[in-house]
């Protein structure tokens, strides 16, 4: 069973489709859930300068049924967190190496912690179920994103899958033309509102394909156009950790794809991995 899900990546992941009187709320939370923990809602009106009535809507945007179901998620949220959770990772100019290996661990810790508690076990089956019997399977990304596109591409591959990486829109959008039911496109982006990977996944499923996402907002443009959507988690900081944790939690993702295919396929990923390695012996020095 996975554990609850930390309310405060779910807050996290949607900020940037919220109203903006909705993010000034959120982005109070993500700096100090126990002020919501020790607060009555007219309490929390005064902090915040908003209305009752706003904060309301808020935690319903948010997915709660009011104020009080919000305050209850948060509590157990902040009573899970380990001390070290609960200190701001930010990282400056000025701070010493071993602080900059400390809170860049402790981005990328949290960022694959919340990404499993994200994970649901069913819908990743059907991804896999998904991919493993598809004829083609296409993976967009661009940036970083493209970096995980093609990571996951590799992996397939070496299992004997039919895959390949698009980090270009206009290639990606001439193979998604050419799809058809069967096929599977995997889309990844951070933000899900990367119009060069948007375009060309709304394009392959028009031609029938399956269209996976995994990215941090489940409620992104993106996300709107998939039939799967993976949540990967990662905060953004002033020097960015928070962008590499996504990264990382992207390919947190891919690895839990690629293993569950590993199983579904075991006697012939197990004959493409001998059968690649024995390739690669070429290039190893004596």
């Amino acid at each position: 069973m996975n554990e609850p899900v930390n309310p405060v990546s779910q807050v996290r992941a949607v900020l940037p489709s919220l109203t903006p009187a909705a993010q000034a709320i959120a982005k109070i939370i993500l700096d100090d859930p126990g002020v919501v923990v020790r607060s009555t809602i007219t309490e929390f009106s005064a902090v915040s300068g908003t209305s009752e009535a706003t904060i309301v809507r808020t935690a319903r945007a948010l997915g709660y049924s009011g104020y009080s179901q919000l305050r209850f998620a948060l509590a157990g949220a902040v009573a899970r967190e380990t001390p070290e959770r609960l200190v701001p990772g930010d990282l400056g100019p000025d701070d010493p190496l071993t602080d900059v290996i400390a809170k860049v661990t402790r981005a990328e810790v949290d960022a694959l912690s919340d990404t499993a508690e994200q994970l649901v076990p069913e819908q990743l089956g059907e991804v896999v179920a998904a991919i493993a019997t598809a004829r083609r399977i296409n993976v967009y990304g661009v940036g970083a994103s493209g970096l995980v596109a093609a990571d996951l591409a590799h992996k397939l591959m070496r299992i004997g899958l039919s895959s390949h990486p698009f980090s270009d829109a206009h290639l990606a959008l001439t193979s998604a033309a050419l799809l058809r039911e069967g096929d599977v496109v995997v889309a990844v982006s951070c933000s899900g509102e990367t119009t060069d990977v948007i375009v060309p996944t709304r394009t392959a499923k028009e031609s029938g394909a399956l269209a996976v996402a995994i990215t941090n907002n489940p409620r992104s443009s993106l996300a709107q156009v998939a039939d799967h959507v993976l949540v990967s988690a990662g905060r953004e900081t002033a020097f960015r950790p928070g962008a590499l944790a996504s990264r990382i939690s992207q390919l947190l993702i891919v690895d839990c794809i690629f293993v569950g295919l590993a199983q579904r396929t075991f006697d012939s990923s197990e004959t493409a991995l001998r059968a690649t390695r024995d390739a690669l012996k070429v290039f190893r020095t004596r």
